[in-house]
């Protein structure tokens, strides 16, 4: 194999796509972790339609202009991201590779790009955050109903150097995912709920996903049950937390629990709501205070049927009204795809299953690939569309093409 020209990174020619990223993945998770990390609510309709809805769009190339000097490069956080894409908080990382959510943050910190560390992962927050280092990173939160938990966890992102939280909104239930039903997911030892760990009414060994143990149980062993309301009460979860028993809470609001999520986030973590999808809700969102918005519909695992999130973020955008910062996530497979939420009103992106993916396959240097492949593909996408700076990417940049094969300007 030929050494490659000065400044520019070796290919794998085993791995030229995300496709085939997805591809070496597949044979390389066990089955219950492919089914975990790909499945998406009931039919599954809403994961596809997150992907399908990019090539709804096209893009409008403009020639004749300098691109010899292209800048991918954003604001965020403070920190110049090299590309405007982030990697998305997933949870138990370590199910796709040993090294899990380290590996993810050794691979952000080699590209210069901000991580999401979900609740839920594997490795503990301050670990994640020794790994990344002075790399932005922010913590995806569900807010229990038994506020001293997270309150917790946000004390310990505070002390680690989290630049905010992503207040995850569309969990108020969870989502039906048929897959996870059928396999009875379980979280396999070694591996463990690792952010947990320290907060004694919590099993960090607990299958997670089912509200049991795995935890031999004796006399004083308090089993997790979720929270219910008796027609006069609310009685929240009890014992160890656990993904179903904890993370969904339908007690959330705007006007109580945003309000108390800023004051303990003051003032070392900014506060965003992740899982706006209209434009009523961004408008709420901004009343309220936020510091920004992501545009998620939980990567298609919850409500099957809801709006592709290319397709919510136009009238999102429309509401907030440059307010504050609209992020987007789901669906994203390529560079173009980037480009075209860019070009849609958004300031930034996230990644979720390519990083999974590129875990499974390689671990760090897996990972690497995966953020090598969308930077390489943004730059190419940015110049052969006639931009060097990622302001100038506007929806002049795009036409959208309807059910008839016609296009139309936006």
């Amino acid at each position: 194999m030929a050494a490659p020209a000065k400044g520019e990174q070796m290919h794998d020619l085993n791995c030229l796509t995300i496709k085939e990223l997805e591809q070496h993945a597949a044979v390389r998770m066990d089955k219950q972790t492919r089914d975990y990390y790909n499945e998406g609510a009931d039919s599954g309709s809403t994961l596809l339609e997150n992907i399908q809805a990019y090539a709804k769009y096209r893009i409008r190339p403009r020639v004749l202009r300098d691109i010899s000097r292209i800048d991918t490069s954003v604001s965020i956080f403070g920190f110049r991201s090299s590309v405007p894409l982030g990697i998305a908080p997933t949870a138990m990382q370590c199910l796709a590779h040993p090294d899990g959510e380290i590996a993810t943050a050794r691979a952000c910190k080699k590209a210069g790009m901000v991580m999401g560390l979900s609740s839920f992962a594997t490795s503990t927050l301050e670990d994640v955050a020794e790994a990344i280092g002075s790399t932005p990173h922010v913590l995806q939160l569900y807010l229990f109903e038994e506020r001293e938990h997270s309150r917790k966890l946000i004390a310990r992102a505070k002390k680690a150097g989290y630049k905010a939280v992503f207040l995850t909104v569309d969990t108020p239930m969870l989502g039906r995912r048929n897959l996870e039903i059928r396999n009875q997911f379980k979280l396999p030892k070694p591996y463990k709920i690792a952010n947990f760990t320290e907060d004694p009414s919590s099993d960090a060994a607990a299958t997670v996903m089912d509200g049991s143990s795995s935890a031999k149980s004796d006399e004083h062993k308090t089993e997790s049950a979720p929270g219910y309301h008796d027609g006069e009460n609310r009685t929240p979860p009890r014992g160890p937390i656990t993904f179903h028993t904890h993370a969904a809470n339908p007690t959330l609001c705007w006007d109580r629990d945003i309000e108390w999520l800023k004051k303990e986030c003051a003032p070392e973590m900014q506060v965003w709501v992740k899982g706006i999808a209209t434009a009523e809700d961004a408008l709420l969102a901004v009343q309220h205070g936020v510091d920004g918005i992501v545009v998620s519909n939980h990567g298609g695992r919850q409500l099957n049927g809801a709006l592709a999130t290319l397709d919510a973020l136009p009238e999102v955008v429309a509401a907030v009204r440059g307010k504050i910062p609209v992020h987007v996530d789901g669906g994203i497979r390529h560079g173009t795809d980037v480009f075209k939420a860019l070009a849609l009103g958004a300031d930034f992106c996230w990644i979720g299953r390519p990083v999974l993916w590129g875990l499974a396959y390689k671990g760090q240097e897996g990972v690497e690939l995966c953020l090598r492949l969308f930077s390489d593909e943004i730059k190419l996408c940015m110049g052969l569309a006639g931009t060097t700076k990622v302001e100038d990417i506007t929806k002049d940049y795009l036409v959208k093409v309807d059910r008839s094969g016609f296009v139309s300007r936006l």
